[in-house]
């Protein structure tokens, strides 16, 4: 082989390396970028939506729906009322218009918007006028809070619908109206159960209504 093919084959060769290399690197790039964007969107958060009930003293609902699968927060709170940001003492007397709520965000993959209605009208007496159990006044009123006009259909579905199928003695007065406030109560009022599990209140009223909660709903609890 002469000297000016010889050069001319080294050189060849030298770019087809280059060339191979330059591939290499393009798909290296090409693969990370295709990973780091798989990742940024399994990393994004998933679509949850928000209900607001009131059923008596919110410690009990809040108890309820903390247990169920699909629901990642519940914050018990005043709604319903015409006096801004309420103290407890301030919805104690009835004067506020405020009733004791609880907001529950939760995917609604998991668990649906009616799922969330039946386990509310099971565990509470949405018969009984602005009282549950020893609990007297307006603030432990029975009612929904609707966020959207949808919500606001499938509640009264609902109540027609359990209504007409007689599943309770006496019809029912739960109040069906548009979420205009929803103040978090304070700080001691969240988690309370799971806090003060030996609280009298806690031992008496919420534990055994808990514990017929979760076996009426046991598919429904989180594992």
């Amino acid at each position: 082989m002469n000297s000016n093919n010889k050069h001319l084959f080294f050189h060849n060769i030298k770019m087809k390396s280059s060339l191979l290399i330059l591939l290499l690197l393009l798909f290296s790039q090409n693969g990370k970028g295709q990973i780091q964007m798989e990742s940024s969107v399994n990393k994004q958060p998933q679509k949850v939506e928000k209900a607001t009930f009131a059923g008596g003293c919110f410690w009990c609902l809040e108890a309820i729906f903390q247990d169920v699968e699909g629901v990642t927060q519940v914050v018990s709170g005043y709604s319903g009322g015409h006096v801004p940001s309420p103290s407890y003492e301030q919805v104690c007397t009835g004067t506020t218009g405020h009733a004791e709520a609880v907001q529950i965000t939760y995917d609604p993959g998991q668990i649906t918007y009616d799922e969330l209605l039946e386990i509310f009208f099971q565990t509470h007496d949405p018969t009984t006028l602005n009282r549950q159990g020893n609990d007297h006044g307006t603030q432990y009123r029975s009612a929904i809070f609707y966020m959207n006009n949808d919500q606001k259909k499938k509640a009264e579905q609902m109540i027609a619908r359990l209504n007409a199928s007689e599943s309770f003695e006496d019809p029912i007065v739960t109040e069906v109206a548009p979420l205009d406030n929803f103040y978090p109560a304070e700080g001691y009022h969240q988690d309370y159960y799971k806090l003060n599990p030996n609280q009298p209140y806690c031992r008496l009223v919420i534990h055994p209504k808990l514990n017929k909660f979760k076996k009426q709903f046991n598919p429904k609890l989180k594992k």
